[in-house]
């Protein structure tokens, strides 16, 4: 019966030295694993720097720095994936010794107790059969531990991406156009960016009438892509209030505030489809005779004529098959579908020509409708029909009104025509 209890005593043994084993290799592998996943989002990042930019690379010759960076980064992920790959390999042999060990004491013991006739020979086979289900049972946990810990890692930082909660809380007001002559009022708004020294924009004032067009001129860096992104919401300003149709803008809803208030980047973004599936992103109900009427005052139907399949002409990645001005016009087309009370245009006609630059402000000057329409721009003569032209310098508003008297007060916009204008006054 002594020896009885010591084979039991065996199988005791055993699982908590698994156990110990199973729980070192987790403590050692989890943040090796962590490890790993830095280093494969540093040759993820490498690799779309590299997709993104490789006309820029081929511009400067760089392809061979490039390659030499990205081997680095795969020599250093492959260098911590065979660290952690060698400490994951050690449960398999780990757990197969333990078992055998404990076999061989089984053996041992059992095989005097056959000798003194207390235990018969079947029953030690049975023991034997039972530690090898085990080991069976333990290879599989073993491997299945190994996928926990990969995945304990992949969910932390899955984790940490899900647990940021939006700072930006919005009403419940609907946007109503009706409620104010004025389109927008920025009251001594100021703003600072997260983690910034220093102020983006200071102290801006301005009204904006209901079927205004405002133009916002200035140096790189002089806050204009700031200013026109705290109209959406896309900021908040860290001083002063804005206000859309009389309200402030924090009153309103997120999905009645971004259908009203439209922004045409500069960089345009089109997506793989179709030429009518990516004019749909602004209105999904809208018939062909709306998608036309849009593309018509972007100056894009011409682009779309001259399609064989018309707006039903694929559209590849990114929209590499057309050309800058032309994903242009068709970004402005697709905000236009989406008849938004105000239109933001950051800039989005910089890879127009002159005429047809001209022919669009001439549009969309003539579409029906009170929009009020803000125009960001380099060039001096997109804006200078602008019912309100305002002219930042180092994020504040150094001049306010229409282009004849800014000519005559303020002089920086009168150095910004110059530097554009003057030159080909004296070649002329």
């Amino acid at each position: 019966m002594l020896l009885t209890g010591k084979i039991a005593l065996t199988f005791v043994a055993a699982i908590p030295i698994l156990f110990f084993v199973i729980l070192g290799i987790m403590l050692k592998t989890i943040p090796r694993y962590k490890n790993v996943q830095s280093r494969l989002d540093k040759i993820t990042g490498i690799t779309r720097e590299n997709l993104t930019g490789v006309r820029v690379v081929r511009a400067f010759g760089r392809e061979t720095d490039e390659t030499a960076r990205f081997e680095k980064a795969d020599a250093d992920l492959a260098t911590s994936q065979l660290r952690v790959g060698k400490i994951s390999a050690l449960m398999n042999p780990l757990t197969y010794v333990i078992i055998n060990l404990a076999i061989i004491a089984i053996l041992q013991v059992g095989s005097f107790q056959i000798n003194v006739g207390t235990l018969a020979m079947g029953d030690i086979v049975a023991l034997v059969n039972y530690m090898n289900q085990i080991l069976l049972e333990i290879v599989k946990f073993a491997n299945l531990i190994i996928q926990i810990t990969k995945a304990i890692a992949c969910s932390e930082r899955i984790n940490a991406v899900l647990a940021m909660q939006p700072q930006m809380k919005f009403g419940n007001k609907e946007v109503d156009a009706s409620s104010s002559e004025n389109a927008v009022e920025f009251s001594h708004v100021s703003l600072t960016y997260a983690s910034s020294g220093e102020e983006s924009l200071l102290d801006f004032s301005f009204t904006a009438k209901k079927g205004q067009t405002i133009g916002i001129i200035g140096g790189t860096g002089s806050g204009k892509t700031s200013l026109v992104s705290l109209l959406p919401r896309y900021y908040d300003s860290t001083a002063g209030s804005v206000k859309i149709f009389g309200h402030d803008i924090r009153e309103y809803d997120k999905d009645s505030l971004r259908s009203n208030v439209s922004t045409v980047m500069q960089k345009a973004q089109l997506f793989s489809g179709t030429i009518r599936s990516n004019l749909k992103w602004g209105n999904e109900d809208a018939d062909d005779a709306t998608l036309w009427k849009a593309l018509d005052a972007a100056q894009a139907s011409e682009i779309v004529r001259g399609k064989p399949k018309g707006l039903d002409e694929p559209v590849e990645q990114g929209g590499r098959n057309f050309s800058g001005g032309q994903k242009q016009r068709l970004s402005i087309a697709r905000s236009l579908v989406a008849n938004p009370k105000i239109l933001i245009l950051d800039d989005s006609a910089s890879a127009l020509d002159y005429a047809t630059d001209a022919a669009l402000r001439k549009a969309l000057a003539a579409l029906p409708g009170d929009m009020t329409t803000f125009i960001v721009s380099q060039r001096a003569n997109s804006i200078s029909h602008a019912d309100q032209i305002l002219v930042l310098d180092e994020g504040k508003l150094v001049g306010i009104g229409k282009h004849e008297d800014l000519l005559k007060t303020c002089p920086i916009y009168l150095d910004i025509y110059n530097s554009q204008f003057q030159k080909k006054e004296e070649m002329a």
